[in-house]
């Protein structure tokens, strides 16, 4: 655990600052387009698909926010708030803000070089490094990357989150609950994309529209705490609250890698399912896709955090230069959300967490074995690679593996993995920038002209967009 930290640190620390910048960089690229095409962002969520191909907006937003909204909303949150003060919420939020830009930009590259593959639509970051950057060695060793992270890693961190908060609610013991998540995950990813997206259409407007609901009564029910609780999160963030003087850059640090680990804005996990959707304009998926990183930080994992600064079930007192967590009764993690319920529901607390859990950590299994087995048509189109039941039973086995190892473990390795590829891919689509002024700028101009954008790759000089291309040539954009 000392190497895993030590490796941590060194991907993190710069990163911290480096993710801001690239969010800020595509900010100024585009205008700001995810504050200034709100409006649009809520039109084109509930516009119909465009073909019977590939699926529609909306169902590439809950698939992408599927994988988005997981453990890191309420684990995630927990262990910033404990590593790094209150502040790291007022930092996760800014980094959402930001970050949705660095999103936008990176669904647009994905639609953009998107490719029909047995008949539905696939893309991600692997695609755009190929046929944009014209890097293909990059791209294979960058999908091989994805394949193993999200086949063989990070599912680990979903299921240990789901079986320990599951232990603490209902005394089931881990290797059961392991069981029982493996056989329910077998069932839904042999029946394909197809169930896939049914089960995310189903799951994901019920798990957050309910853990909304929650975390606004139990903000209701501590009303006169607002105020305070927000002067303590800015100044834990700027340092200037005498407790929490030291914590500054610890609240950014953590802040940030929180909320890449949670949104994944610039990781390019969203690029894959976002690929997926059926548009006549890169830019329409872009923008759908910026929102959704707004419904997973700015709202989700701010729930998350307020709730448990506003009922006081985190707290942390400063001797010197050591910070010392203290919550008499409570361990850490989840157990802070945990305690901030049982604040309004007496005993509620464990079971809530563990339902909320479970479904926010399904949902992302699912999405991440779309993401892998995305990437393992795309290495198996370029190299061979592996058949599909290899890919079937890893990420079994490493759910089963994941929920019953040490958590520290599962989170160490997580990190490390969303950190090389967040540092891969974000200096990718900053490579490509020019691809993406180019996309908002033609979306802009078709917008004031009040007509429906359509994309025409050829008209704008860019190249490697065989799907959009060949769409261009039957007057079938779509």
């Amino acid at each position: 655990m000392d190497v895993i930290g030590t490796i941590n640190d060194w991907i993190w620390n710069p990163m911290a600052y480096f993710a801001l910048a690239v969010g800020l960089f595509f900010t100024i690229v585009t205008g700001a387009v995810q504050f200034r095409r709100i409006g649009d962002m809520l039109r084109q969520i509930t516009a119909k698909k465009q073909s019977d191909e590939g699926i529609s907006s909306f169902q590439a937003l809950l698939l992408t926010l599927s994988s988005r909204i997981g453990v890191g909303n309420i684990a995630g949150v927990a262990t910033a708030l404990l590593a790094g003060g209150p502040g790291a919420l007022f930092w996760m939020v800014v980094v959402a803000l930001v970050g949705a830009a660095s999103s936008f930009a990176e669904t647009v590259l994905a639609q953009v070089y998107k490719r029909k593959i047995d008949g539905e639509h696939r893309g991600g970051a692997p695609f755009y490094v190929e046929f944009g950057l014209k890097l293909r060695w990059l791209a294979v060793v960058l999908a091989t990357l994805y394949l193993c992270g999200y086949g063989f890693v990070f599912p680990g961190v979903q299921s240990n989150n789901i079986a320990s908060s599951i232990e603490v609610a209902f005394n089931v013991p881990v290797w059961l609950t392991a069981i029982g998540l493996t056989a329910l995950l077998a069932f839904t990813i042999v029946g394909g994309t197809r169930r896939i997206v049914r089960t995310a259409q189903i799951m994901v407007p019920i798990m957050a529209v309910g853990y909304i609901v929650f975390a606004v009564l139990i903000i209701g029910a501590n009303l006169g705490e607002v105020i305070p609780t927000a002067q303590m999160i800015l100044g834990s963030a700027f340092g200037v609250d005498q407790v929490f003087g030291g914590m500054a850059g610890a609240a950014i640090a953590w802040g940030v890698r929180r909320a890449v680990f949670s949104n994944v804005a610039g990781v390019g996990e969203g690029t894959f399912g976002s690929a997926a959707a059926s548009v006549t304009h890169p830019a329409k998926q872009g923008l759908v896709q910026a929102f959704s990183v707004f419904i997973d930080t700015v709202v989700v994992c701010t729930a998350t955090g307020v709730m448990i600064l506003i009922t006081g079930s985190f707290n942390v007192e400063h001797d010197g230069d050591t910070v010392v967590e203290y919550v008499p009764g409570i361990e850490a993690g989840v157990a802070y959300t945990q305690e901030a319920v049982n604040t309004l529901f007496s005993g509620f607390g464990p079971a809530f967490v563990a339902a909320a859990l479970f479904f926010f950590a399904f949902t992302a299994l699912i999405a991440f074995y779309y993401i892998a087995d995305t990437n393992l048509a795309y290495i198996r189109r370029r190299t061979g690679g592996a058949p599909e039941w290899v890919l079937k039973l890893g990420f079994l086995g490493i759910t089963f593996f994941g929920s019953v190892v040490s958590a520290d473990l599962m989170w160490g390795l997580g990190d490390i993995g969303y950190g090389l590829l967040g540092w891969v891919n974000m200096l990718a689509i900053l490579a490509m920038t020019p691809v993406v002024r180019k996309v908002i700028k033609d979306y802009d101009q078709q917008m004031r002209a009040g007509v429906d954008p359509v994309f025409d790759p050829q008209k704008l000089g860019i190249s490697g967009a065989e799907y959009w291309e060949e769409a261009s040539r039957t007057k079938d954009v779509r």
